[in-house]
């Protein structure tokens, strides 16, 4: 056996030369939980993110306790743990993008926010969910630490039109009139850059999204509402986006495909379980053979497409 690998038949120094002709990926740095039921958290930021043409550094959070019914509870990971993985990935790997889902707890939003500012350079977008499972009082700690050491430091807030509302601008709660360049204007009084608020109402059934400055707004689709509830779509978006900035997008164009891209993942959603729906990150990795079974003596072969964002990195 002396003399080649059988695993790796070429020299060390042949090796690197090989893959040094490759293009690296992009990477995104993400704080998130895990989710059981695959749905959110960082196991689908790292499909989407890889979807998208990026390579994820997931770095966990916590784990959420839930089914596609109901969030029972959240386990915290310890605030020192979560910035020892981001620390010990960065300093290995650079970092294109930071994403931040949902992190658990205030303390772990303040060693985040510590590791953020440590690169500043780096675009963070994140994301905040709707928290009316956690109690009240774990729900004020965790926007309050989120508002003052986060926000701060983000380049772009994602979340719906309602939460993004009860946040930040909790006398105007029951006005649904608040556009999103008001909310972009009071997230920007944190420091905030740009907002992308989604689920706004349109007439029909169709769902507005906005791409906002506190001047203006940059980008506006709507797409037809789908007639199910589903798990996870605010980390689908905030992790495309982060992954499509990454590759170099300009913002407008990185939040349309993202919507694209979430649009289409809905469309082809399906329901694991007793509760609500789960999109298909993977959509575009479908046959067009899907719909007929395969004769017996046809082999069975694995498709490997282009991911979803063609562009070559």
């Amino acid at each position: 056996m002396s003399g080649s690998n059988p695993i790796n038949p070429l020299p060390s120094d042949s090796a690197a030369d090989v893959l040094a002709e490759y293009d690296r990926l992009p990477n995104v740095l993400s704080f998130n939980a895990g989710d059981p039921t695959g749905a959110g958290g960082s196991a689908s930021d790292a499909t989407v993110i890889a979807s998208v043409g990026a390579h994820a550094l997931p770095v966990v959070t916590g784990v959420y306790v839930r089914d596609t019914r109901d969030t029972i509870g959240h386990v915290a990971v310890d605030e020192a743990a979560i910035a020892e993985q981001a620390a010990a990935v960065a300093e290995d790997i650079p970092l294109h993008v930071i994403k931040v889902g949902f992190v658990g707890s205030a303390e772990a939003v303040s060693a985040i926010a510590a590791f953020a500012s440590d690169y500043a350079t780096v675009p963070v977008i994140a994301y905040m969910p709707d928290l009316s499972w956690w109690t009240e009082q774990e729900i004020d700690h965790y926007l309050d630490a989120f508002r003052e050491l986060l926000l701060p430091q983000t380049t772009v807030l994602v979340g719906n039109n309602a939460t993004l509302r009860h946040w930040l601008l909790p006398e105007s709660t029951t006005d649904r009139r608040a556009r999103a360049t008001d909310l972009a204007r009071a997230a920007a009084e944190q420091g905030v850059s740009f907002v992308l608020v989604t689920g706004l109402p349109l007439v029909g059934d169709r769902l507005g999204n906005v791409l906002a400055s506190p001047q203006a707004e940059l980008l506006s689709q709507d797409f037809e509402r789908i007639d199910a509830g589903f798990l996870g779509a605010g980390d689908i978006l905030s992790a495309a986006l982060a992954a499509l900035v990454a590759t170099g997008s300009e913002l407008t164009d990185a939040t349309a495909e993202a919507l694209h891209y979430l649009d289409q993942a809905l469309d082809h959603g399906f329901r694991p379980g007793m509760g609500r729906a789960v999109a298909d990150r993977l959509f575009w990795a479908e046959s067009d053979d899907d719909d007929g079974d395969a004769p017996d003596d046809t082999p069975a072969t694995l498709p490997f497409p282009d991911p979803f964002n063609e562009t070559k990195h």
